[in-house]
């Protein structure tokens, strides 16, 4: 997103590139977010080209002339990659290592050989919460499926008992906690304080992942009784090394990124003096570049050189994790240039003038365009970037807390209900054997409570802070 404030971003949009009324924006952004579903939806159409076409579309729609249309749309694409392009390239990396290291296998092994019985969906959303900090939604999924099979198997667990609290953490972490894309290009888009967005957003989905993974299991279980799939359990990437990261070390590795934002964010608010040595030392050390950089370069040692990795497998290693996010980089690129268009042909103020009479909150406004979007595309990261760039501007007069839960709800509204436009629906259908109904009664309504508990607690958290 843009390096401007959020106050400027709405005085800008005062004098939009359009002088249309409030019913032609209002109908060119319906029609422009209804051309990128019918994109997406109806011809397939990979979501970068979506949503490069439906900005022109929206601009068109708008009467705005179509190279100030073309401007906006580069220009929010570069400020977007610019801003949040290197953190997601990090945390690739940083994924890459720990998955190839064998550190997410040595996580997995130490919980799982301390639990048993009913501590055992206790265990698996511990462990998806842990593994899902640095990692991709989708990576995520590839690295605990082995190990969802192999416990409901061995256990004679219901694989509904075990599968559904390793995707409610690995879900919760995709939608609420930096640095995953999502998160990171809201947090930019309403221009949201990255260590008090992180913190809040551990305290909102600590209980949100116990409601809608160990609890909800047991109704998911009755609802749909299945053993693990009877097929071939993928290989574990530690079979094929000879050693593997320690324990501990693995664990500090992942977390020292969030530690170090949660301590910028813990000395901003003790210290509050921005001139002291001590908030500037922890400016630095506390950004997501530096934070992110420094578990990066930590974990070539304490996971890449302990699993015996030699230099040129360490090379080879982070080369093989940019290769993946090309297409990830380039969505998410595209939706901050859908969301530089929305604001530049002037729909922020135009939803700034109509909130001013409507009773509905901020937090909850945000949280249904993003629900909206999310139901209509299927994709969480387009929902949550298209749904910031609706409501940045209603972020102006906010303070640095509810700026922070903004971003909260909008991460909250984009995991609604998946269904059968969502890659993430089709991915674990296949990978846990289940019928398309099957799918829905357990995967989309664990997603839904996902949505509604988070989205509920941030409105609750609205009234206290």
């Amino acid at each position: 997103m843009t390096h401007l404030s959020v106050e400027m971003l709405a005085a800008e949009s005062v004098e939009p590139i359009t002088s249309a009324g409030h019913a032609q924006l209002g109908f060119a952004v319906l029609a422009g977010i209804a051309v990128i579903v019918l994109l997406i939806t109806k011809f397939k159409m990979h979501a970068f080209l979506a949503l490069t076409v439906g900005s022109l579309a929206l601009g068109a729609f708008a009467g705005a002339p179509l190279d100030k249309t073309i401007t906006s749309f580069t220009g929010g694409l570069g400020d977007t990659v610019a801003g949040v392009g290197v953190l997601i390239a990090l945390g690739a990396i940083l994924g890459k290592l720990l998955a190839d290291s064998g550190g997410a296998d040595q996580i997995v092994d130490t919980i799982l050989a301390k639990a048993g019985g009913r501590a055992m969906p206790w265990a698996m959303v511990l462990i998806a919460s842990v593994i899902g900090l640095p990692l991709f939604f989708e990576v995520g999924i590839v690295l605990l499926i082995p190990v969802v099979l192999m416990v409901a198997r061995r256990g004679n667990y219901s694989l509904m008992r075990i599968g559904i609290p390793a995707l409610a953490g690995l879900s919760v972490m995709h939608g609420l906690i930096p640095p995953h894309p999502g998160p990171l290009v809201a947090i930019d888009a309403v221009k949201a304080n990255l260590g008090v967005t992180l913190a809040f957003g551990v305290l909102v989905a600590i209980p949100t992942v116990i409601v809608a993974g160990p609890l909800f299991s047991k109704v998911a279980a009755r609802w749909v009784d299945v053993p693990a799939p009877e097929k071939m359990i993928p290989q574990r990437p530690s079979e094929d090394l000879e050693k593997r990261p320690g324990f501990g070390a693995t664990v500090a590795t992942v977390l020292l990124p969030v530690v170090l934002m949660l301590a910028k964010a813990l000395v901003d608010i003790v210290v509050d003096d921005p001139e002291t040595t001590v908030q500037r030392v922890f400016d630095v050390i506390g950004s997501p570049l530096i934070a992110l950089l420094a578990a990066v370069i930590v974990a070539m040692f304490t996971l890449g050189r302990a699993a015996g990795f030699t230099k040129g497998r360490l090379s080879t290693t982070v080369e093989k994790s940019l290769a993946p996010i090309a297409g990830v980089l380039m969505i998410v690129g595209a939706g901050g240039g859908f969301k530089q268009t929305l604001i530049d042909i002037g729909v922020g103020q135009m939803i700034l003038d109509f909130s001013k009479n409507w009773s509905i909150p901020a937090l909850l406004l945000a949280w249904l365009i993003a629900v909206a979007i999310r139901l209509a595309t299927g994709s969480a990261t387009v929902a949550t970037i298209s749904a910031a760039g609706l409501v940045a501007p209603l972020a102006a007069d906010m303070s640095t807390a509810h700026t922070a839960l903004l971003v909260l709800a909008i991460g909250a509204g984009s995991l609604f209900f998946s269904h059968v436009n969502d890659a993430g629906f089709w991915l674990v259908k296949e990978y846990f054997g289940l019928d398309v109904g099957q799918t829905i009664k357990t995967w989309s309504v664990m997603e839904t409570i996902i949505s509604v508990v988070a989205g509920a607690l941030v409105l609750l958290l609205s009234l206290i802070v």
